[in-house]
């Protein structure tokens, strides 16, 4: 899995566990969907993930639906 190190802070959004408004870490971050060994390098997808600097709940979208 690999990531940005870079994220953007200060990004508010609804919190599903908190219930309301709070800040979040947002970054993308590539991820493999295929559990096969043999086509793994062609199932990496972008991902936006969102951490609430609140609860730690983390979420994650993907970013294409191709």
């Amino acid at each position: 899995m690999a990531t940005t190190d870079e994220s953007v802070a200060g990004v508010t959004e609804d919190c599903p566990r908190c219930e309301r408004q709070t800040t979040h870490q947002v970054s993308v971050e590539i991820l493999t969907e295929s559990g096969k060994q043999e086509n793994a390098e062609y199932s990496r997808e972008p991902y936006r993930v969102s951490e609430c600097d609140e609860c730690g709940a983390t979420t994650k979208r993907r970013m294409n639906n191709a």
